[in-house]
C-alpha cells in the first residue's frame, strides 16, 4: 500500500512540474524579446552626447541629468552623484571604470549582491547591477579590500565592474535598491 501511495504522489508530482513546465513555455513564447532584458531608454534631457558641466564647480551635478530620485554616473568623469529628493545632492564621488562601459542613457538597478567575487577575481562587496553590454554584467561594487589596486582598463578582459570606495560603496548599497533610476550621460 505504501508503495502505490507513493506511485500516485510522484505521478501528481510529475504531472505539476510537466504544467508548470507547459505554462512557462507559453508564458516565454508569448514575451516580448526584450522583456526583462536591462535597456537604456534615452529621455530627451539626457539624449544630449555630453552634459553641461558648470566651469566654476566641476563637481557639481551636470545640467540635464535628468529628473528625481536617482544615480548620475559620468562616463567621462568618472564620477557619480546620488541625487534625492528636490533633485538635492546627497553624495558625489569619483570611481574607477572597467573595461565595458555602459552606453549613455537611463536603466534601472536589477541585481543586488552583498560580496561577490568581481570579474577580476577581487573579492567585492555592495554589487549593484544596472546594465549589460554583449554579455558583461555592469555595476558599481567596492573591493573588500580598499588597498586593492585598481583594476586597469584591459581591452581584452571584459570587465564590468564600476569601483567604489568601501564608504562610497556603502552609501550607493544604501542608496540604489532594486528599481531605482540610474541616469549614465557622457
Amino acid at each position: 500500500m505504501a508503495s502505490s501511495s507513493s506511485a500516485i504522489v510522484a505521478g501528481l508530482t510529475a504531472a505539476a512540474l510537466a504544467t508548470v513546465g507547459f505554462l512557462a513555455y507559453q508564458a516565454s513564447a508569448t514575451a516580448p524579446a526584450e522583456f526583462g532584458r536591462p535597456q537604456a531608454t534615452v529621455p530627451p534631457e539626457v539624449a544630449a552626447a555630453k552634459a553641461p558641466r558648470a566651469k566654476r564647480h566641476p563637481t557639481a551635478l551636470p545640467a540635464g541629468s535628468g529628473k528625481g530620485v536617482r544615480v548620475v554616473y559620468s562616463l567621462d568623469d568618472d564620477r557619480v552623484w546620488l541625487v534625492g529628493e528636490g533633485d538635492r545632492v546627497r553624495r558625489s564621488f569619483r570611481v574607477r571604470p572597467g573595461a565595458v562601459d555602459p552606453l549613455p542613457g537611463v536603466y534601472a538597478v536589477t541585481s543586488r549582491s552583498n560580496s561577490v567575487r568581481g570579474s577580476d577575481g577581487v573579492p567585492v562587496e555592495h554589487v549593484v547591477r544596472f546594465a549589460g553590454v554583449d554579455g558583461v554584467s555592469i555595476g558599481f561594487s567596492a573591493a573588500v579590500d580598499d588597498s586593492a589596486p585598481a583594476t586597469p582598463r584591459n581591452p581584452r578582459k571584459k570587465t564590468g565592474g564600476i569601483r567604489e570606495t568601501r564608504a562610497d560603496g556603502d552609501a550607493m548599497w544604501r542608496f540604489a535598491t532594486i528599481g531605482r533610476k540610474v541616469v549614465v550621460i557622457r
